[in-house]
C-alpha cells in the first residue's frame, strides 16, 4: 500500500490506501498495548472517534495527518532496508 502511495500515479486509491497503511499500523500498535489500554475509561469510544476521523471525507483527517507526519518520514528512512529484506524473502521462497 505504501509502494502504491508513493507511486506517480496519483488516483483516489490513495485516500483509501492510506487510510488502510494508518488503520495497520494502529492495529499492530493496539495489538501489543491492548492489555493495557482496556483499562481507561471510555478507550472503545476513544478508539471509535479516532477511526471515524481517520475515514473522515475532510482535508485534515487523521489518515492524512498521521500518513504525512509520522509514518511517511518514517517508512522514507527505512524504505531501503525493507526492500532489501522483501526482496530476500522472494528469493528465498
Amino acid at each position: 500500500s505504501i509502494k502504491a502511495i508513493e507511486s506517480s500515479n496519483k488516483e483516489d486509491d490513495t485516500t483509501w490506501l492510506t487510510y488502510w497503511v494508518v488503520y495497520g499500523v494502529f492495529s499492530i500498535a493496539e495489538f501489543f498495548s491492548d492489555i493495557f489500554l482496556y483499562w481507561f475509561p471510555f478507550y472503545y469510544a476513544g478508539k471509535c472517534l479516532f477511526l471515524v476521523w481517520c475515514m473522515a471525507p475532510v482535508s485534515w483527517n487523521g489518515s492524512q495527518v498521521l500518513y504525512q507526519n509520522i509514518i511517511r518520514p518514517c517508512f522514507l528512512r527505512h524504505h531501503q532496508t525493507v526492500d532489501n529484506v522483501l526482496g530476500n524473502l522472494s528469493t528465498t521462497a
